[in-house]
């Protein structure tokens, strides 16, 4: 089949664009094609989320089809090969390689563990969000070379964030407000969402204060706190602001890498799970 052309074709420009913008697209490629099909092979076509789709493959009636389904391709995050049979035994296979987007580093809270994590997760490779609700902490000299800064009432713009979609399998958020009620009012929000890593600050002995307390005025089940990574980061022993925030990074790539190293929060989910087992033999 045809490969990319020279930089002048659109699609290749558009796909560059894409990537430097750290944006979700999908190169959709006919590879196969037989009967009135025959003419599609190595057509090619772009596809995102957010905006209507580039080029055009030559599918006639099936294109919408074939269009819409990359589109959820894209959006379960992996590539894929898609196969079609129509009348007469016309055959058609797609390959539809997803162009992903990178980890987003959402980071609740912007005093100083947030400088320092912000500018390590840049540095790794994540999209990096900012969220403060003090226009002081949450700009743009503080955070240089974060992605997004924001300044807005924190639970509300992570509901909001969430309901958009913005929050995903692909997300690891590090809470660490200025207070623990911010901390913990944030996390009641994310709690049941399907992010790769959640992470908050906080002592053990405050931590399983704040577990314990959810789980009994709220009805909130201990195990699901067990998904949280509290106390947060890797057992370094770090002190200051920086290296708080490498402990902090190191625990998101592990996560992300499925390392071996041992968190901070394992010891304090043994022991819960041992609590449990201790009440269920009671």
């Amino acid at each position: 089949h045809r490969t990319l052309g020279p930089m002048t074709d659109p699609i290749l420009s558009a796909l560059l664009e894409s990537l430097s913008q750290k944006r979700g697209v999908a190169l959709v490629t006919v590879i196969a094609a037989d009967g009135p099909y025959q003419a599609s092979q190595g057509r090619r076509a772009l596809v995102w989320r957010d905006q209507p789709a580039l080029g055009d493959l030559g599918l006639g009636d099936l294109e919408t089809r074939v269009l819409a389904d990359a589109s959820a391709v894209l959006g379960g995050k992996q590539h894929r090969i898609l196969d079609y049979t129509q009348e007469m035994g016309a055959t058609l296979r797609v390959f539809v390689e997803v162009q992903r987007q990178p980890p987003h580093l959402v980071i609740v809270g912007a005093g100083h563990i947030a400088v320092p994590l912000a500018s390590l997760g840049s540095l790794c490779g994540f999209t990096v969000t900012v969220l403060d609700d003090r226009p002081q902490f949450a700009n743009r000299q503080r955070f240089a070379q974060a992605d997004e800064v924001l300044a807005a009432p924190l639970r509300e713009t992570v509901h909001a964030l969430l309901a958009a979609g913005r929050l995903d399998k692909d997300t690891y958020i590090v809470l660490v407000t200025r207070g623990h009620q911010y901390d913990i009012d944030c996390l009641l929000e994310v709690l049941d969402a399907p992010l790769a890593y959640i992470g908050m600050i906080g002592s053990q002995r405050r931590v399983n204060a704040v577990f314990e307390l959810l789980s009994r005025e709220q009805g909130i089940p201990s195990e699901k706190f067990d998904r949280i990574y509290a106390p947060i980061g890797l057992d370094i022993g770090a002190r200051t602001p920086a290296e708080i925030a490498v402990c902090i990074m190191a625990e998101i790539i592990n996560v992300l890498r499925s390392g071996p190293a041992r968190s901070l929060a394992d010891s304090r989910r043994a022991r819960a799970e041992q609590r449990r087992l201790r009440r269920a033999a009671d």
